[in-house]
């Protein structure tokens, strides 16, 4: 089979390590001929070109480029398309994406593999990365089944779990534990960063260890990311730092009444309830 890859970064690119090791066809597109280079001679794939001209061979194509290229991407895309091509994304969005690629392809699947590193760009792929991840695929009543079918088998090459469900459900679910935390990370850093005294801020930096470390690492990457994720799941993104707002006032209004056994109440519910979360 023949599998085309248009955007060879962390996600692109470790989707072609793994399929050329199982002995797929891979062919890359990027917009930077010295990431074609480096992705062939990376062996992430067979070709690599700045041509979309290049998935015409493909079989399946995956889309893993930032958010807001996905659409004109497929636009550019379908005249060198057979008409059986599958076409997927990668986004974290599935909504807007699904709603304005699907009256594109017919043959289109939302799809979302929920891995990463803080790392970006084709030397950031690395094998296996996938493995024991979720991979999501978000089909509509319209999409066909053998597509469907298809992008799953892949994911499930890929060592993914693969979770079927709406792209509404999809987009309510990131935004409580990939897009919420986004932002709760990044204001942590900014907050931080608002200490007047300045050579506090030096001695927190400092002793900063594990704790901090692990709370701010998605605050602290790609601003792209963040934009994109807000503009196009703005309502649920919304929708969930509105009730972490509302929780959050919830746990100053008992430290200030010093209230400290409601706090430990609280504090053992979100241990007993973290639990429930298969990290």
């Amino acid at each position: 089979m023949n599998i085309g890859i248009v955007g060879l970064g962390l996600i692109g690119g470790s989707i072609g390590l793994d399929l050329r090791s199982r002995g797929f066809n891979i062919f890359g597109v990027s917009s930077r001929q010295q990431t074609c280079d480096r992705a062939q001679a990376r062996g992430v794939v067979k070709e690599a070109s700045i041509n979309l001209s290049l998935m015409a061979a493909a079989d399946v194509v995956f889309i893993c480029t930032p958010l807001g290229s996905i659409e004109p991407i497929v636009r550019e895309l379908v005249p060198y398309l057979s008409p059986d091509t599958i076409v997927t994304d990668v986004g974290s969005v599935k909504t807007p994406i699904v709603q304005a690629v699907s009256p594109l392809w017919p043959n289109f699947v939302g799809g979302h593999p929920m891995a990463g590193t803080a790392e970006s760009g084709i030397e950031a792929a690395i094998p296996d990365l996938f493995v024991g991840r979720p991979y999501v695929v978000t089909p509509t009543a319209q999409t066909p089944a053998l597509a469907v079918d298809k992008v799953e088998e892949i994911a499930r090459l890929l060592g993914a779990k693969v979770y079927r469900c709406e792209p509404e459900e999809h987009d309510r679910a990131v935004a409580w534990i990939s897009h919420l935390p986004l932002m709760a990370s990044a204001t942590l850093v900014a907050a931080c960063d608002r200490e007047g005294d300045r050579d506090i801020v030096n001695l927190a930096q400092h002793l900063a260890s594990s704790g901090f470390r692990d709370t701010s690492r998605v605050g602290g990457g790609n601003p792209e990311l963040g934009v994109m994720v807000a503009k196009y799941n703005r309502e649920e993104l919304l929708r969930s730092l509105s009730i972490y707002r509302d929780s959050l006032d919830e746990f100053i209004s008992d430290i200030e009444a010093q209230n400290w056994e409601g706090l430990e109440h609280k504090l053992k519910l979100t241990q007993q309830a973290r639990q429930n979360y298969k990290l």
